[in-house]
């Protein structure tokens, strides 16, 4: 039953003058109404009184202990809907007393949906602070219960504030709060983002000595800390956290902090965190095995990937698509579309079914390898298994034929892609031009880059460097000009490979002064030049006959680290090739061949040319290119 004195106490809490007999009599009279009705909806009787009643004739009837929870709440809900006549809502004393029915009534779920009217109604100003005073010298179960559903309120509706100040009240009065709400609030901080209010708050919580500290709330604290890339505030914490035996931490923690090395890039971390994980006897998830599968293919070292891959076999570990997914995906980006292909096999043998990534990873190997025929059958067994081809997929397919020259069957597979009601992106109009370009084709490439303004597409820098190869390659090298100063208005920022194309059209034009200028723009811009930039300036300084300097550039780039190309030895073989300078062109040869780089076609014939001087070293090299070839 429901404690009348409690209820009184709230009542009387801050008035100044007392409920007069006429209150009290329509209070009466509304309590008759409610029992003998006893319906969810009010009564026309009920109706009738509504603009008489008053704050006081409230607290009366939501206290009466007579009448039933629901009809309580029906009277309640009246109350808010019929404001407008009354003048008034429920208050905050109203809404606390029906609070503490609910409460009494164990109608716990009720109890919340009302609370959290009391902290996202406007019209209550400090609802956390007034809630508090209001049930201060209630009893203690009533207020612990209140205030650990007040917690969780706070947190829902990210008034992390408030829910602090709750805690505060709990902690100063002595009393308990629950782990479990605790946690709520530190996953709703974890989901804004707030690192450090949560790393303080958990240190509260363990300060305290009051409240329960569970594994799960650590670990949440662990992976906020991580993701906002406070790594080693983490360690220290799960360290701190398992040396004062205060809880221990499980494989999610350990996980949290190995996906951060992961993520940092971090050897160290990620070997410390295996060695931690090992000496404390963590037993890897199916979680721990798919970041390490990450760490070492991102690193290229395939071959670690499958031991782990075979560890998890041997240790009878379930695998997933996911896992799967990620092998097929790792195996296609580094060219071993054979092993992507049998993983695929065998995931569907074992009865796990390929998702649309699955098959997104095998279908972008297979089109990088040029296996079209592989792709038209993947993309026949999707359609057949009706997984829907979204743009993603057809995007990679037509970049796979347009690789191949097939740019006919792109664009059929465009038309498709239109019939299905999928819009072009950004992403198709540069698949499209850039397949043109390729075939030369740039009359058209430049129809469908108009076409993707004319449709509202905003282009993006790849869409803007192909514009200007365009140019380039049509000899128009105003117009690329014109357009890549006009690509900042645009909205678009150069990046090193739009320089590297203007850069190369220059020196094709034989306009070193303007393509050295772009260096030097570039570098001002934060850019560094790479091994495309110094070969184009390399090829154009030979055709100007400027071999010298373009030995310079050959020094300065590898000075700074930069490897040549076989395109940037043969360019400048061939320019002290036609000076005539055959013993230095010969010892950029053995040069060449000494860092490994195969020489291709076009090295030979000017070598040959070179060798017109008997007796010099170029002579002794004649004989060697004799038994090379």
């Amino acid at each position: 039953m429901c404690s009348h004195k409690t209820l009184l106490r709230i009542i009387n809490k801050g008035v100044s003058f007392p409920s007069n007999q006429q209150q009290l009599q329509l209070a009466h009279n509304i309590t008759n109404n409610l029992i003998n009705f006893n319906y969810l909806k009010p009564s026309m009787e009920l109706q009738s009184m509504i603009s008489c009643i008053t704050p006081h004739v409230t607290y009366h009837v939501l206290s009466d202990p007579i009448i039933p929870p629901h009809s309580l709440l029906a009277f309640y809900n009246f109350l808010r809907t019929q404001h407008s006549h009354t003048g008034h809502k429920p208050d905050l004393k109203a809404h606390v007393i029906l609070l503490y029915r609910l409460f009494e009534a164990k109608k716990f779920a009720s109890m919340k949906s009302i609370l959290n009217c009391v902290v996202a109604d406007v019209g209550i100003h400090c609802p956390v602070s007034g809630v508090v005073s209001l049930v201060d010298d209630c009893e203690t179960h009533f207020v612990e219960t209140l205030c650990d559903m007040l917690i969780r309120v706070c947190a829902d509706n990210r008034l992390f504030q408030a829910a602090f100040r709750v805690y505060d009240y709990v902690e100063a009065k002595g009393l308990v709060i629950e782990g479990r709400s605790c946690l709520v609030l530190l996953l709703a901080l974890k989901k804004c983002g707030e690192v450090e209010w949560c790393l303080w708050f958990f240190r509260r919580m363990v300060e305290s000595g009051r409240v329960e500290i569970s594994v799960q709330s650590m670990t949440v604290v662990i992976d906020v800390l991580c993701r906002g890339r406070e790594v080693e505030k983490a360690k220290e914490l799960l360290d701190e956290m398992a040396g004062k035996g205060i809880v221990k931490p499980t494989v999610f923690a350990y996980n949290a902090l190995l996906n951060a090395y992961v993520e940092g890039k971090d050897q160290r971390g990620v070997d410390k965190m295996l060695m931690l994980m090992e000496k404390e006897k963590v037993v890897p998830s199916l979680v721990t095995y798919s970041i390490l599968i990450k760490w070492y293919a991102s690193s290229g070292n395939i071959g670690e990937v499958e031991k782990i891959f075979e560890e998890m076999s041997e240790r009878n570990i379930e695998m997933d698509v996911y896992i799967y997914t990620s092998m097929i995906s790792w195996n296609c980006k580094l060219g071993n579309i054979k092993r992507a292909s049998a993983l695929f096999d065998e995931m569907t043998w074992k009865g796990i079914v390929p998702n649309c990534h699955t098959y997104g990873a095998l279908l972008s190997g297979v089109c990088k390898a040029g296996q079209m025929e592989a792709a038209e059958m993947l993309l026949e067994e999707m359609q057949s298994k009706g997984i829907d081809l979204n743009r993603v997929i057809f995007n990679t397919v037509m970049d796979g034929y347009c690789r191949r020259g097939m740019i006919d069957e792109a664009f059929r597979l465009k038309a498709i892609m239109e019939r299905k009601g999928i819009e072009e992106d950004m992403v198709t109009y540069n698949i499209l031009a850039s397949g043109l370009c390729k075939l030369q084709r740039y009359e058209e490439a430049k129809q469908i880059l108009n076409m993707m303004v004319e449709k509202g597409v905003a282009p993006n820098v790849v869409t803007s460097t192909t514009f200007v190869e365009i140019c380039c390659k049509e000899g128009n090298l105003a117009e690329a000009e014109r357009f890549f100063r006009d690509m900042e208005k645009m909205g678009v920022v150069p990046n090193i490979v739009t320089f590297n194309t203007l850069i190369d059209g220059y020196c094709k034009k034989e306009k070193m002064k303007q393509a050295n200028m772009l260096k030097f723009e570039m570098v001002k811009k934060g850019l560094l030049p790479d091994v495309f930039t110094y070969t184009s300036l390399i090829h154009g300084e030979c055709i100007v006959g400027r071999v010298d300097e373009a030995l310079k550039l050959l020094n300065e780039m590898l000075l700074k680290g930069i490897n040549g190309s076989v395109a940037t030895y043969t360019a400048i073989i061939s320019g002290l090739s036609k000076e005539g300078r055959a013993d230095e062109a010969f010892k950029l040869y053995d040069e060449m061949l000494r860092v490994g780089l195969k020489p291709d076609d076009r090295v030979f014939p000017a070598l040959v040319g070179s060798l017109h001087k008997p007796g010099s070293l170029a002579a002794e090299k004649q004989n060697e290119y004799g038994e090379q070839k």
